[in-house]
């Protein structure tokens, strides 16, 4: 697919908000840029038990998604083109209030019913950004391409302004997110609350015991990579996950494999124009960090409002480095110094640290950003709760710039075309990142320096109908080895209906 194909695509996409006979009113639930959720919506608050269920409200979503994945290079061992479907849906039901009390269910469901739309049996493992779609245990062990999943299932209570909930959930916060781009969230199972007692700030909490990743079906350990009868599949085997905190090494260290997840996010508004965030987010007993940000608007004549932006992250090493090592691949989790270091400065720590900054501009439905980040020489920062460390920065789609010494400055371009009515429902987003990676930690996996070009384009065809168009092309320089192993051009396709 060539650019001139993807204008055109992009045009067709456009031209359905003109054939389009949709309500203006908002629905009862839309989706952000990000397709995380939001409820216009929400059942009411009761004062008999028999009301409870029938106040209750239903929420369905369904949704396709379709991917084709094409490396310049294609190696035996790793690379291999791919591409995968998938087509399914929810339904999340959420009952009235009564004394503050409620409840909530979500199951979802996903599929691959169309063989020539997805890889075959034996080439799952080579699948990257479709592998969401489906669940690579359930196909290389049952032949299965569906999955099933009660992600969400809770009690909640609320008073004043207050919110406690209990059970399988969606939370959102910096390296912790549902990430629901795919076909099923990424959910945790635990305790959390959000409250806005204290005036011109938020104040969010969890502790979560368990993870189910968007392609798994079942919950699992929110840190431990690999099991006892090592398969990976069956816990902590986020793309980013860190290899060395594994089964193994934690079992050989006379650790628990059995971690809990603990944050804390303050979100303060307290000065004028100026907002303050103070996240932390700890695995008790291996790793912890601190991140701090603070974004500060200025009105400039004309309705221009520019905002700067720094982040600062300094990750601390509570235990975990002498577990698993400072890269994420895990090859340094036995080091000695008789062994290389692979290009880490002490490669038995996980301390480390990354700073961001950013300038954006905004007027209507114009937004630009400039940004840059860099990773301190220290360790890799480990994040494989589907938050992303650099995300509203430098991160471009599919990409992960937080290895130890990586570099990556970024631009980027959003419009909302329906704002002036130019094209009603069309938005468009450009990225583009440089990104400068460590050539001498390459033997733990890191990949060559790249400049990537993304794409978002979306159509609103109503407010309950979204189509979305991703494009992802990266131009890579070659590793040590010689190989082009990080080139490559990514498609996805992607559309939601709710009701």
């Amino acid at each position: 697919m060539n650019i001139l194909k993807i204008i055109t695509f992009a045009l067709l996409l456009s031209s359905c908000s003109f054939i389009a006979n949709a309500a203006e009113s908002k629905p009862k639930r839309e989706l952000k840029n990000n397709m995380a959720e939001v409820y216009n919506t929400l059942p009411p608050s009761v004062d008999n038990l028999g009301d409870v269920f029938t106040e209750g409200m239903l929420y369905g979503r369904l949704r396709m998604n379709a991917f084709n994945w094409d490396w310049s290079e294609a190696d035996n061992d790793t690379n291999q083109d791919n591409y995968a479907f998938g087509l399914g849906g929810s339904l999340l039901y959420k009952t009235a209030k009564l004394q503050g009390f409620s409840a909530a269910a979500g199951a979802y469901y996903s599929d691959s019913p169309f063989s020539a739309l997805h890889v075959a049996e034996s080439d799952v493992n080579y699948v990257k950004a479709g592998k969401d779609t489906f669940s690579k245990n359930s196909v290389l062990n049952d032949g299965d391409w569906h999955m099933f999943a009660l992600a969400q299932a809770y009690v909640q209570y609320e008073f004043d302004k207050t919110s406690l909930k209990a059970g399988r959930q969606i939370f959102e916060s910096l390296l912790i997110s549902s990430n629901d781009t795919k076909m099923i969230p990424n959910t945790f199972e635990g305790m959390s609350f959000i409250t806005k007692e204290v005036p011109s700030t938020i104040i969010r909490g969890g502790y979560f015991y368990a993870q189910k990743l968007r392609d798994h079906t079942d919950f699992h350990d929110v840190i431990t990579y690999n099991t006892a009868s090592d398969n990976p599949m069956e816990n902590q085997d986020d793309s980013a996950a860190h290899k060395g905190l594994s089964y193994a090494n934690f079992t050989r260290a006379g650790e628990d494999t059995e971690h809990a997840l603990v944050i804390t996010d303050i979100k303060n508004k307290s000065l004028k124009d100026i907002q303050l965030d103070l996240t932390y987010t700890a695995v008790p007993h291996v790793l912890s960090s601190i991140t701090g940000e603070i974004n500060y608007i200025i009105k400039l004549p004309y309705d221009i409002f520019v905002t700067p932006g720094i982040r600062y992250m300094r990750q601390i090493d509570n235990g975990g480095g002498s577990i698993g090592g400072a890269s994420l691949d895990g090859s340094l989790a036995n080091w000695d110094a008789s062994q290389p270091d692979n290009g880490y400065s002490d490669p038995k720590s996980l301390n480390g640290s990354l700073g961001m900054a950013r300038l954006l501009f905004k007027k209507g439905p114009f937004i630009t950003q400039i940004a840059y980040s860099e990773v301190a020489d220290e360790a890799d920062i480990v994040a494989p709760w589907r938050g992303f460390p650099t995300g509203g920065y430098t991160r471009a789609m599919s990409q992960y710039n937080w290895y130890a010494n990586t570099k990556t400055t970024s631009a980027e371009v959003f419009y909302d075309f329906s704002k002036y009515k130019v094209l009603k429902g069309f938005s468009a987003l450009a990225r583009y990142a440089m990104q400068d990676f460590d050539e001498s930690k390459q033997a733990t996996g890191v990949q060559a320096d790249s400049n990537i070009l993304h794409l978002d384009l979306r159509q609103h065809i109503s407010p309950e109908l979204t189509a979305k168009l991703r494009v992802g092309l990266v131009d890579a320089e070659k590793r040590e080895s010689g190989k082009d192993l990080d080139s490559y051009n990514e498609y996805r396709f992607e559309m939601n209906y709710l009701f």
